[in-house]
């Protein structure tokens, strides 16, 4: 996944994401250019995720 094909639509995925994990906030899905590994950091924390697994999971919503 790169950051073209995430950034076009994360506001459905986000939306998907906060779906599944509802403890999910909007400051936590924040996707700032340049800054997806931040993001994608963040998220691995708070839902105790490696990196694969993911992009598994938002390459399927």
């Amino acid at each position: 996944m790169n950051t073209t094909e995430l950034k076009g639509n994360w506001d459905e995925q986000k939306g998907k994401l906060k779906q599944k994990f509802a403890a999910l906030t909007d400051n936590d899905l924040l996707f700032v250019e340049g800054k997806k590994d931040e993001m994608l950091g963040k998220l691995q924390v708070k839902l105790g995720k490696t990196k694969e697994e993911l992009h598994k999971i938002i390459q399927a919503l």
